[in-house]
Formats: structure tokens, sequence, C-alpha cells
């Protein structure tokens, strides 16, 4: 019964955040959710026998009606100040809010705006700008900004083969509602943002400035990418092969990459019989400050508070479910910000993702035996089919591109991974401590990412390495999941009658 209330209340919450996502419905059909949840308790009144039922039904209509709500409250709406100057050349004040995203041609600038220069007056407001300023700015986590630019909303726009994408929704889950173009931009007061989050940041810098010096490029970005997140030294170029042979996955900070960290901790304090209490706040201080150099991004929040979870749970001698937990996780993300469900391709994926490897790697990996275990292949195409079984026809439907050597990709590659994390963080280590000299202790992990990057440019030089698919609606998505996930459960509803 516990199994049921925790899928009904979840699977009705989200539900409603989705409806209320993609359509335009208003609180009067949540309340017209609340009569129907309450018929349902007084109609089963009449038989005693579907009470249960009926508390069930009732508990996820009246989620439905939360999730409607809740989504509808976070619906920005913008400043008043603000809207009257679009389309005008405006001077605003404000704190950087996220870690500046430096690209090749700009810099882009996540600030909360609370003073806005326009028309002779200084007008006090409260809004998230994203400020496209000059590639070279210096301006960093926590500054106090004034930018003086364009003022415009985010447009949509086409991805290609007729795909589109929300970009001011995907920045609203942000809490970014307008965009300044064109920018020029001065610093007037610093250290004005979280110090913990500065302070991960900054050293996330550190350890990235470490790699630069030991390491060449495109190894230093991709060992960036496996271990901290940062993919942005490997280029576009890179990141398209990358994305052509299905690899995408470990050029950033997953969930897979905090798990090998946390699990190489264990198994060092283990080793030394450190005492379980620190070896859980240990744990739990390495998903956290993951979680923070990345800015909170979706999929490390949810690896972090699934790991915490999993720890936790070792700790106090408990089961850990790792389907539940994902379920509980994944649900308060979407409480805490309801945007994440549909605008939020990294939590799609990153859930996703880990749906696959709970569901779907038991039932594949016994059929499977012709792959030998040796060095973990096995494990590793077991748990590579299903992460791809989940996310391809996600991928399908946001870009198109359909990766037809991923398998034998992540062969080669997903063993590497560990290590190449390992080694890299001595190459970093080596160049903030030994400078120039760095590259001779960081001549391993420059081997290592080589072999990676060359099997990644080896398979996506073939023929057909990835194939084009045509737009397509997002009700057939609705479809494939869902035959995809009674599929799995009719295999395992067999797999535990013939036992």
């Amino acid at each position: 019964m516990s199994a049921k209330v925790l899928y009904a209340v979840v699977g009705g919450f989200v539900l409603g955040v989705f409806v209320r996502s993609l359509c335009s419905v208003g609180l009067a059909f949540a309340a017209f959710s609340v009569v129907v949840a309450i018929a349902v308790l007084l109609l089963s009144l009449t038989d005693r026998s579907k009470v249960r039922s009926a508390i069930v039904v009732a508990l996820a209509l009246l989620a439905f009606a939360g999730g409607i709500v809740r989504t509808h409250i976070a619906v920005e709406t913008g400043d008043t100040a603000l809207t009257s100057q679009l389309g005008a050349k405006v001077v605003i004040e404000g704190v950087v809010f996220a870690e500046p995203d430096v690209r090749e041609a700009n810099a882009r600038l996540s600030v909360r705006a609370d003073t806005v220069f326009a028309r002779g007056a200084t007008t006090t407001v409260d809004a998230g700008v994203l400020v496209v300023a000059p590639a070279h700015v210096d301006i960093s986590y926590g500054d106090r900004i004034r930018a003086e630019g364009t003022l415009d909303l985010p447009e949509a726009f086409d991805t290609g083969v007729g795909r589109q994408f929300d970009y001011p929704l995907f920045l609203a889950k942000d809490g970014v509602t307008y965009v300044l173009s064109f920018s020029k931009v001065s610093r007037v007061g610093k250290n004005e943002g979280n110090t913990i989050k500065a302070s991960a940041i900054w050293l996330k810098r550190t350890y990235l400035e470490g790699l630069q010096r030991a390491l060449a490029e495109p190894q230093s970005g991709l060992a960036g990418g496996i271990t901290a997140g940062d993919k942005r030294g490997l280029g576009e170029e890179l990141s398209a092969t990358f994305r052509a042979v299905g690899l995408t996955h470990i050029i950033v900070l997953s969930g897979y990459n905090i798990m090998i960290v946390i699990y190489g901790i264990s198994r060092v304090f283990a080793r030394f019989s450190v005492r379980r209490s620190l070896q859980f706040g240990a744990s739990i201080f390495v998903a956290v400050f993951f979680a923070l150099m990345t800015g909170f991004a979706s999929a490390s929040v949810r690896a972090a508070a699934m790991a915490t979870i999993a720890v936790a749970g070792s700790a106090t001698g408990r089961m850990y479910l790792a389907g539940r937990a994902l379920l509980v996780v994944a649900a308060a993300m979407v409480v805490w910000n309801p945007f994440v469900l549909v605008y939020d391709p990294g939590f799609q994926l990153s859930v996703l993702a880990t749906a696959g490897l709970i569901i779907f790697t038991p039932l594949i990996a016994p059929r499977l035996t012709f792959i030998t275990s040796k060095f973990a292949l096995r494990e590793i195409a077991a748990t590579t089919i299903a992460t791809q079984l989940t996310v391809l026809p996600l991928l399908l439907y946001q870009n198109g591109q359909l990766p037809i050597y991923s398998l034998f990709a992540n062969l080669l590659v997903l063993a590497a991974v560990p290590w190449a994390m390992l080694l890299s963080l001595f190459a970093a280590l080596a160049g903030i401590i030994l400078g120039p000299f760095a590259v001779i202790v960081a001549f391993p992990a420059y081997a290592l990412l080589s072999y990676m990057i060359g099997v990644a440019q080896l398979l996506a030089a073939l023929p057909f390495a990835a194939l084009s698919i045509p737009a397509f609606s997002a009700w057939w998505l609705v479809l494939v999941y869902g035959l995809l996930f009674y599929l799995a459960r009719h295999v395992r509803k067999d797999e535990q009658d013939t036992v």
C-alpha cells in the first residue's frame, strides 16, 4: 500500500506539472480535480472493499491539482518596469548569481537585477537578466555589475530539421526572464554571492588551471569535463564528435562520475579502517561539493541527492531502494523548480538514464553471457544498452541524431573513465604545485585521455556514424516510453513467475 501511495502521489504531481507546463489550464482545473477526488472518496463508502483503491486514486488527483498549482505559482510574469523598456537601451545593476558562461564569441552572465536606469529615472526592480557581454570581460560569480545594452525577451530558435528549442522557458527554469544584448559591463562591487558556492567555483577554476598547465588541449578539456563538469575546453568540433558516437555523457559531471569519486573515497577509508561516521561525512561533502561546483546543474544535483541517500542508508544499516530514491529525488526537484520537468534536457536525460540503469540492467545483463565479465565488460555493456535504450527516444526528439556506434564506443571508453579521472586529478595537482614540470607527472593521464579521444574520432569517421531523424511529435515519445516500460514490467513479471 505504501508503495502505491508513493507512486500515486509522485505520478499525479508530475502529471499536473507536465499538463500545466504544456497547456494553459488554470486554477479552476485544479479545483475540479479536488472535487473529483472528494467524489471518489464519497462513492467508495458504498463499497468498503474499494476504499483503499479509492484513497490511492483520490491522492493521485489531489497531487495532480497540487502540480498544477505549483507550476502556476512558479510562472515568471516579469517585472513591470523592465517590461516597459523592451527594445530600448537601458543600464541595469545587479549581482551575478551563477558562474559566467564564457564562450568563444561572448560571455553570458546571469544577473539578478535590482536597479534599472532608463529615461533619466532610477527604478528598483527584481528580475533575472541574461547579460551577453564580450568574451574577455573579467567578471566572476558574486560580482555586482553595471551593464548597458538593449533589453529584450529571449526567443525560441530552430535547432535544425524542423525542431524548435524553447529558449525563454529554458532560461526561466534558472530564474532568467530578460536578455541584455551587446552589453558594456563594468564591476561596481564584489563578493555579494554565497560564500560556499564562491569557494567551490574558485577551487574549480584553480583545478582547471592546474589541468591546463599539465595537459595540452583537447586532453585538458576532456579531463575538465569528466572530473569537474567543464566541457568548454573541448571545442565545438570535438564536442560534436563525442555527440556523434554517443559519448557525451562522459564529458559532463554525471552521476556516474560522482559515484566513482564517492566509491573511491569509501574504498580508501575502508582500507585504513576509518570510522563509518567519517566515511559518511566525507561522501556527503563530496556529493554536495560537486553539485555546488557545477552551479547546481540538474544532473549533478540528482546524482548528489541519490548518492547522499545511498550513503545514509549504508551508514544506518537500512535497505537502499534505488527506484524509490530516484522517484523521491526527481519529485523533490520538480517541487522545487517545476520548469525542470519539461524545459531542462539535463534533468530529463539524467532521470531517464538512471531509470534505465535501475530497470533494464538487471534484465539485460543475464542475457549477455557471450560477453566476458573481465574488465567489467559485461557490466559496461549491460549498463550502456540500458541507458541508451531509455535516453535514445528523447535524444532523437531533441536533436534527431542517432549514434550508430554508441555501444562500441562505450565498451571501449567507459572502462577507462575511472582511471582517467584519477590520473587527471594527479595531473591537476602537479600543474598547481610543479608548474612546467607537471607534464612529466601528467603523461599517463595524457595517454589515457588521448586514447579516449582517438576512439571517438575513429568511430565518428566511420560511414553512417550518426543518422539524422526527421522531427516527430512529442506524443510519439509518450507512446514509445509507455511501451518500453510496459515491456520491462512484462518481462520482469514473467521472470518472477518462472522462478
